[in-house]
């Protein structure tokens, strides 16, 4: 083990944190179908989960998780002391409401997420922080023999996004990226019907959402209290704080860390993890990804362009937010949430019989908690993640470099040096991957 990670974290030794790993990821989930057969769920088939980040995001998965009725949330942790405090009041009050009790007070709150980690009786976190964190997060929850669902984009560099399968792989992990788009039946539909051939030949798809992150210019604002900034900052360098980058409890706004260069992708990767990840699951690619990404020209390439060995060109257009159009030889489809709109012929189209069929999940919260017990692969598993981000994030690349590069999907490697630089960054040494 390297000297400096035997430094401590907190009030965490890292050598004794990672040290508990082997007792920690020897621990698994005793199967139902053990207990009393299939849709029982004994008191020990209970899976307790924490929550790392309890902002927006964070309560909207809250609501998710307790909704499928089949996990116990027990802690949550936030670097902003009011979140931390807001989320075990909502907490507290679900579990008074559902048990019909005056008072509920079993769920815990940290300020430090390797506290968090360090507690045995967790079997899973929910990871809903601003993506600089990701990586460093997930490598320390798996090390720590925790099972992980973290909000998408999976990672902020692609050197971040293999770090992070490789940990998941390496400490036998479940790993639910939050691309639940993969758990709804339009964008299923979508991927079958294109790879059973009834769009025909795939010709280009554009994929419709905004553009690359910018420098950071939000002004400085006095620091509230409470808020722990240089944890929020992380791996990060420096920049002052501004409400816009986490927004306080009650304020209308989500926070923006995402629009800016070192925080975020900007909504290419934002919802570009969203629907580019369509775009790679119905090509058949979770495991691969484009060989070349041109920047728009102004002239052969109008919009940043893919291309995929197999002729498929993909384009990126932020002139219509959030949807996608697939041309085939035997026409075009378009999707969106809550809309597929289809060849005439396709409209009455039942996938079925022989067809080819993708991974079914209609709930991908409970998809995750199957397969914990089952320990199975979900439908949005590590590299699946790992290799959709990796499609936003050399696209943000491109548009950086502004020439055309050819990429190696097997090695994750440019043929130019300048962008293959872009491919990590520079992360502070106590939360380095």
């Amino acid at each position: 083990m390297k000297k400096e990670e035997e430094k401590s974290v907190g009030n965490i030794s890292r050598r004794n944190f990672i040290g508990s790993a082997a007792a920690l990821s020897a621990f698994f989930i005793v199967p139902r179908h053990v207990l009393g057969g299939v849709g029982y769920l004994a008191p020990s088939d209970r899976i307790n989960l924490g929550w790392i980040g309890t902002g927006k995001q964070g309560l909207n998965l809250h609501k998710y998780f307790r909704n499928t009725g089949e996990g116990q949330i027990i802690a949550g942790c936030d670097v902003y002391r009011s979140k931390v405090d807001n989320f075990i009041d909502v907490t507290n009050k679900f579990y008074a409401e559902k048990t019909g009790k005056a008072g509920y007070s079993g769920t815990r709150g940290y300020s430090n997420f390797l506290e968090l980690l360090d507690q045995k009786d967790i079997d899973a976190v929910v990871v809903a922080t601003p993506d600089h964190w990701h990586a460093a997060i997930t490598v320390r929850a798996a090390a720590a023999g925790k099972d992980i669902y973290s909000e998408k984009p999976l990672s902020l560099t692609v050197a971040e996004g293999r770090a992070m399968a490789d940990a998941v792989k390496k400490y036998n992990r479940v790993f639910q990226t939050g691309s639940m788009q993969r758990s709804w039946n339009e964008f299923r539909k979508t991927a079958e019907l294109i790879r059973n051939g009834y769009l025909g030949e795939i010709k280009s798809i554009t994929v419709n959402v905004g553009g690359p992150p910018v420098p950071y210019n939000l002004p400085e604002e006095p620091l509230p209290a409470g808020l722990d900034w240089d944890l929020w900052l992380g791996p990060n360098k420096f920049v002052h704080y501004n409400h816009s980058l986490d927004s306080f409890i009650g304020d209308t706004i989500w926070g923006r860390w995402r629009d800016y260069k070192g925080l975020g992708g900007g909504d290419l990767t934002d919802w570009g993890a969203h629907m580019f990840d369509i775009a790679q699951w119905a090509l058949d690619m979770d495991r691969s990804g484009p060989v070349e990404v041109i920047p728009p020209d102004g002239k052969d390439h109008p919009l940043l362009t893919y291309k995929y060995a197999n002729g498929v060109q993909m384009f990126h257009d932020i002139n219509k937010k959030h949807s996608m159009q697939f041309v085939g030889t035997e026409g075009v489809l378009e999707v969106q949430r809550g809309k597929l709109t289809l060849p005439d012929k396709l409209k009455s189209k039942v996938i079925g019989g022989n067809d080819k069929r993708v991974y079914y999940s209609e709930n991908h919260y409970k998809n995750f908690m199957d397969c914990m017990r089952n320990r199975t692969q979900p439908v949005a598993d590590i590299e699946t993640g790992h290799r959709t981000t990796t499609v936003c994030n050399i696209g943000n690349i491109a548009y950086e470099i502004n020439k055309p590069l050819k990429w190696d999907p097997v090695k994750e490697k440019f043929d130019n040096s300048k962008a293959n630089k872009l491919l990590s960054r520079k992360m502070k040494k106590e939360w380095s991957v």
